[in-house]
């Protein structure tokens, strides 16, 4: 069983709930890291340069997740306790009810990409 072939197409058979959030992050993403490469791996959306994922996103039931690199988690782990969000090794979840601040996921982003050295 094949995945979506692209962004367009995960946001688009993701919940209609969370396409909102997930057509945000995208733009979050492509705009704090224009250099790299849209991807998809894993069946999941994410963006990369070389063979490093900087930074993915997925759609659940009933929320959402980023995906960084473990250090941009630990560094920005006061930042994600403030929003009231869960983290874990690599990744936040969020939902509707409660969606992750732009300006983390920009902080996220560029942490991601510093810890992977990209």
């Amino acid at each position: 069983m094949t995945g979506p072939a692209d962004h367009d197409a995960y946001i688009a058979a993701a919940s209609e709930a969370l396409r909102p959030m997930l057509a945000q992050l995208r733009i979050l993403l492509a705009k704090t890291l224009p250099d790299a490469e849209e991807v998809m791996q894993y069946n999941m959306p994410g963006f990369a340069s070389g063979k490093s994922m900087i930074a993915g996103y997925g759609a659940f039931s009933k929320q959402c997740g980023l995906y960084v690199d473990k250090g941009a988690i630990a560094a920005q782990a006061e930042a994600i306790a403030a929003a009231g969000l869960k983290a874990s090794k690599t990744g936040v979840t969020f939902s509707p009810a409660k969606p992750i601040p732009d300006d983390l996921v920009v902080a996220l982003a560029l942490a991601s990409r510093e810890a992977l050295g990209v």
